[in-house]
């Protein structure tokens, strides 16, 4: 057989072997009439100027204002959370919320470019670790500052990159706004609902790209809604909106009209994209033939880190960092990429049993749900067949390693369902660090998100080495005494896996979304937050002020986003009407719900 003919005979395999459902000719149709409308749509997209851009954000910002109730709602009822339930309030934050948040920031930095000005404009930029620039990205406005005080967040930019070539660069594709992007595939998340529209955004204004949004099957009762909040791009045809399943994705990925992909999802479905499935896909990789011929960014999360440094704590620190930790594992059911799934303990800390016994009450604590995204059930089971001995508590499971047990399917598992493990390193201060660090980057899958506590303190003992330590980490968003949840609903932070990923070894994913500042070359984010709330950093400021000058103050108690707090819902709802509608009456009762919290 010859080269030619071995080839030709491989590809007829490879066809065979991920042949999908064929898609009948009306369905076939549809989605070709969508794409030629977003043909159009996208010449229409490069005659608007700047300022007509944010006329157009301003009319997408009060068609979202309108539906959130009905989105907040719908939201909750697809996952279960029935009226009343506790934990509705998340569908609040992590839909409107976050979607209202970027159209304003979006909007600022799109009007400072239409009137001649740089993206950053009024944005602080500083030195990083390692010599790079940094932007401080939050907070921009005086209400972020009031109601999310004691927490900031900056932007790394790759290393070289100086403050001067970041200002000119900030605007992305709205530096050339008559530069066709042409039209891309955005193939949406099925566990948070903002995030299919946040996509679509970064496409429209980061790249020029009008895009058709597939949606997954999880958000179909999503779909009204979405159709009513994005009329103002989807009437010109800069948006189109589709259900399907594989042989929908299959189709659309392999169209010649869309120029681009976007997904976010599991590596696993990256690579059944770009590869192909099956054992076709497995010799395509080994051949490097991609199935896919066009360019592809991705999310696609990862295992999570929650590193604890070991201080001075009280007893009101152990209890409260311990609901963080069950937050950042028990929001939305652990159905998140992001969600922190092993804390890496000191074995050398004196309070490490104290801080487990208030973990394993926090966990255990928090408000039941369902487990309602699809294939979660399976990957428990195979946690409890992992580790039979784990803790059962409620309808979740914790995991706390032992000396000889083997961490490795916790490490490079992302389970997407509620299964939390403890690992510990010997060690204090410094040497834990490192310890810690290195061992998040070398055996942890994914190099999206990892979260730090570390009290005042015990920061400002180690001095320039905790800055050293947060370089050495390496992933797209890193949360200090926050969650990286934070972070992503943000608009004006970054969201992404670390730089460095390939088609052949994607990790969490190539590229960022979110970045309303329209950044270029960007590293990290950096989110920093409070250690403790309020009013018990009070006494802190004012009788160790030589000691906890790192200390930051901050007006809320609990996080409406922990899942322990009592008022979570009303105070989620009262904020993000305030972020659609304003009024202060509103805003001043839900602050005081947020105190009762």
């Amino acid at each position: 057989m010859t080269q030619d003919a071995a080839v030709t005979t491989a590809k007829k395999s490879d066809a065979a072997a991920s042949a999908l459902p064929e898609l009948d000719d009306a369905t076939r149709e549809a989605l070709d009439a969508d794409i030629a409308v977003l043909q159009q749509g996208s010449r229409t997209w490069s005659n608007l100027t700047v300022a007509q851009r944010v006329t157009l954000l301003r009319a997408l910002r009060a068609s979202v204002s309108a539906t959130i109730e009905d989105w907040a709602n719908t939201a909750s009822d697809s996952k279960g959370l029935r009226p009343g339930h506790p934990l509705r309030g998340e569908e609040w934050l992590s839909g409107p919320y976050s979607v209202l948040g970027a159209l304003d920031a979006y909007a600022d930095t799109l009007t400072k470019l239409s009137q001649g000005r740089s993206a950053l404009d009024g944005v602080a930029l500083g030195r990083a670790p390692g010599g790079r620039t940094k932007v401080d990205a939050f907070p921009l406005t005086g209400i972020d500052r009031f109601l999310l005080s004691g927490f900031r967040g900056e932007v790394w930019l790759e290393p070289g990159i100086t403050p001067n070539t970041a200002r000119e660069s900030a605007g992305l594709a709205q530096l050339t706004p008559s530069a066709s992007g042409g039209v891309g595939l955005v193939l949406g998340a099925g566990n948070i609902t903002s995030i299919p529209v946040l996509d679509v955004l970064y496409e429209l204004l980061a790249h020029n790209r009008v895009a058709l949004l597939k949606v997954n099957p999880t958000q179909d009762a999503l779909v009204p809604v979405y159709e009513r909040a994005l009329a103002p791009l989807i009437e010109p045809g800069f948006l189109r909106i589709v259900r399907g399943g594989p042989g929908v994705g299959a189709y659309l990925t392999g169209h010649r009209d869309l120029v681009h992909v976007h997904i976010t999802g599991s590596a696993a479905t990256f690579d059944a994209i770009v590869w192909g499935p099956g054992a076709a896909g497995k010799r395509r990789r080994r051949e490097n033939r991609p199935q896919l011929k066009k360019p592809i960014t991705a999310e696609l999360g990862g295992v999570s880190p929650i590193i604890v440094v070991p201080g001075e704590w009280t007893d009101a620190d152990l209890a409260y960092q311990a609901e963080h930790v069950a937050t950042m594992r028990l929001q939305n059911c652990g159905h998140n990429c992001i969600a922190g799934q092993l804390v890496i303990m000191s074995s050398d800390w004196p309070q490490a049993e104290q801080f487990r016994a208030e973990l394993r009450r926090a966990y255990a604590g928090a408000p039941e749900r369902p487990i309602w995204y699809p294939g979660s059930p399976s990957r428990m089971q195979r946690a409890a067949e992992d580790y039979p001995d784990a803790l059962v508590l409620a309808d979740r499971l914790l995991v706390e390693i032992d000396d000889g047990q083997d961490a490795t399917a916790l490490e490079t598992t992302e389970y997407f369902a509620p299964v939390l493990g403890v690992v510990e390193l010997p060690g204090t201060g410094q040497e834990f660090l490192d310890a810690a660090v290195a061992h998040a980057n070398e055996k942890l899958q994914g190099t999206l998100g990892a979260n730090l506590l570390i009290d005042p303190a015990t920061e400002k003992a180690l001095g320039s080495g905790f800055g050293r330590a947060i370089a050495e980490l390496h992933y797209g968003s890193i949360a200090i005494n926050g969650w990286t949840a934070f972070g992503f609903i943000i608009p004006t932070l970054t969201w992404g896996a670390f730089p460095g990923n390939t088609l052949d070894d994607v990790g969490s994913g190539i590229g960022v979304v979110h970045n309303a500042l329209l950044l270029d070359g960007v590293e990290r984010s950096i989110v920093r937050g409070p250690f403790r709330p309020f009013p018990r950093w009070v006494p802190d400021r004012i009788l160790h002020p030589e000691a906890l000058s790192r200390s930051r103050a901050t007006i809320l108690p609990t996080p409406p986003w922990f899942v322990s707090a009592r008022t979570a819902a009303q105070v989620s709802e009262g904020l993000t009407r305030f972020r659609a509608r304003g009024g202060v009456l509103g805003l001043a009762k839900t602050l005081l719900q947020a105190l009762r919290a």
